[in-house]
């Protein structure tokens, strides 16, 4: 979910492969898979790598990715030989990413399905090793509706399985700025976000394995973020 609207109950998803079930990732793909022309290959973000370590680390094949927008990390991972379920809140942008993942030679390896992470999660019990979630959880989502959606998270992971997110933080030059909405999110330039504090990603991290809290900074401003990976106990 790149940007707030009004809440989509059901969920489109298109029907590319099922992912097999598997515990280890496959062997990466080869880097020199043929691109057509125009095909630009976009770089992930860092926490996307970070986030692709911990998977690797964990053994983790099967990756959900909540609010993939275009599906720069997405792509990442399936060229790291995940198979990737991914969800947004825009049709446009998952179509985007099916034509990219064609066009890498990954269709195989991605499956797209339009979701509201208000609703529940549009998958079955412990059926996938990772999950990551860039900047999704600090949009206009309220606190409960955050401990609802962590909650999805660990149903749909299996023992051992790795939650890896990014926020902006109560540390952030926009925090307190623009108008405030209550619970900590604030809208600036007609864009409302939701400042964690250490005690919401501890709060969020209950009943979990809390591994590491890393701050680190992006894009204007410059953004100041979290990037949090937690597991579910064996």
């Amino acid at each position: 979910m790149r940007r707030s609207g009004p809440v989509r109950r059901g969920a489109a998803t298109h029907d590319l492969p099922h992912p097999a079930p598997l515990r280890r990732p496959a062997p990466p793909l080869a880097a020199h898979l043929p691109r057509p022309p125009g095909h630009v290959r976009r770089p992930a973000v860092r926490p996307a790598l970070r986030a692709a370590e911990a998977f690797r680390a964990a053994g983790a094949g099967r990756v959900l990715e909540l609010g993939a927008g275009h599906g720069r990390d997405t792509l990442h991972f399936a060229r790291a030989g995940h198979t990737v379920h991914a969800t947004d809140f825009a049709a446009q942008g998952l179509a985007q990413l099916r034509a990219a993942a064609r066009a890498e030679g990954l269709a195989d390896r991605v499956r797209t399905t339009v979701h509201d992470v208000r609703a529940p999660l549009p998958l079955p019990d412990a059926s996938v090793d990772g999950v990551y979630a860039h900047m999704l959880l600090c949009m206009a989502l309220s606190t409960g509706e955050l401990r609802a959606l962590v909650e999805e998270v660990r149903r749909v992971l299996t023992p051992g399985g790795v939650f890896v997110y990014t926020v902006r933080h109560t540390g952030d030059a926009h925090y307190g700025a623009g108008t405030a909405h209550g619970d900590d999110i604030y809208e600036h330039g007609g864009f409302a976000v939701h400042f964690f504090s250490r005690a919401l990603v501890d709060e969020l991290a209950h009943g979990w394995v809390l591994h590491g809290v890393a701050p680190f900074e992006e894009g204007e401003l410059p953004r100041r973020l979290w990037r949090v990976t937690q597991t579910v106990p064996r």
